[in-house]
């Protein structure tokens, strides 16, 4: 694959008719993106991509929540339109799809649930086959007073979905069951955080030991060790995505895991990228903090070579390419203004 082989996509939730999925090709040797195209959505949060078939997948806030499914363009980034289901559930805001691309799942913050969605052999996006809905609270009364699924991760080996919940300080875990196409609760394979934590993503290592979880309400990232054998999380230690100083007017949003093990945080009220070294008994080591020279840094990506992390400031209008260098330490190279951004996800070209 060539330096300008990947498309951007990315969703906008822009106000006066901009909202939509922007698709840019990416420039691998710059960091750059270029216009592609541009697609109307609703209300797009989240889009996730399907791993060998020319379908994606957005989580749309709009007629009640809905998982809509396009199939791309890959020559320009274009989308078709294809189906639209029911998220059941309020305010969906994460959508993915499992490693051999059987399922798309999407994660209700508005409405406590988590869905499931079988996926035919070219793609297409069946109706929701199950529905999970959280139970519980936290102590803080106003972010905490129900649950609040933020993200459904598959796990690397595809027998489990794991659901951060910011309402009830549980990652709870399901056995995705290809039998019945159902999620089967998996209560010993899920992990309790501390009160106040306000677990909000998850994203697994390239090895599939270790997961590192955000914690929205308290500016944390824990590292978790994963049981091969039962899918089971436990706690290995965690780290301040911001000086102390600044934990109080922070939210970090999103977390990635660099193919070198690397470990970056967006924080929002910060402004910044955290990026950590892991120890291999999980200890977390600061690598310093980035800023993104925008504000409400939502998510970001990192190209699928490891070369760049994209972050999208989303209040300010733009994506910033970072450069990651040998030591896991980001410089900004490249700049550019793109309509509200939100969410971010790499596609390969024809």
């Amino acid at each position: 694959m060539t330096d300008s082989d990947r498309l951007a996509l990315v969703c906008s939730t822009a106000s006066d008719g901009d909202a939509g999925v922007y698709a840019y090709a990416f420039d691998a040797t710059d960091g750059t993106l270029s216009d592609a195209a541009n697609t109307a959505v609703e209300h797009p949060m989240y889009v996730a991509v399907h791993p060998d078939r020319d379908r994606v997948y957005v989580a749309n806030r709009t007629d009640g929540g809905l998982v809509t499914e396009f199939e791309v363009d890959r020559s320009h980034g274009s989308l078709d339109r294809r189906a639209d289901r029911s998220s059941e559930g309020l305010g969906p805001c994460y959508v993915s799809v499992d490693a051999d691309g059987r399922y798309a799942f999407v994660a209700n913050y508005g409405g406590g649930s988590a869905a499931m969605y079988p996926l035919a052999d070219d793609g297409g996006l069946g109706p929701a086959s199950d529905v999970v809905r959280h139970e519980g609270s936290g102590p803080d009364s106003d972010r905490q007073a129900e649950p609040h699924p933020h993200s459904a991760v598959p796990g690397p080996d595809g027998r489990y979905l794991y659901v951060p919940d910011l309402g009830t300080d549980r990652v709870e875990a399901y056995r995705i069951d290809d039998d019945t196409d159902s999620l089967v609760p998996a209560e010993s394979a899920g992990v309790t955080l501390p009160p106040g934590t306000g677990p909000r993503h998850l994203a697994f290592g390239p090895d599939g030991e270790r997961a590192y979880l955000v914690g929205e309400l308290d500016s944390t990232v824990t590292a978790l060790s994963r049981d091969p054998e039962t899918g089971a999380l436990t706690v290995d230690g965690s780290a301040s995505t911001v000086p102390d100083e600044a934990a109080a007017d922070n939210a970090p949003s999103d977390v990635h895991v660099h193919p070198a093990g690397w470990v970056y945080v967006s924080n929002r009220g910060h402004q910044s990228i955290a990026g950590f070294a892991v120890d291999d008994d999980g200890t977390l080591q600061s690598l310093g903090h980035v800023p993104t020279g925008g504000a409400n840094p939502r998510d970001f990506a990192l190209d699928p070579s490891g070369r760049y992390l994209l972050v999208e400031n989303r209040d300010d209008f733009t994506v910033a390419s970072f450069a990651v260098e040998g030591d896991g330490r980001l410089a900004e190279r490249a700049r550019r203004t793109v309509p509200k951004p939100t969410c971010l996800a790499f596609l390969a070209r024809e």
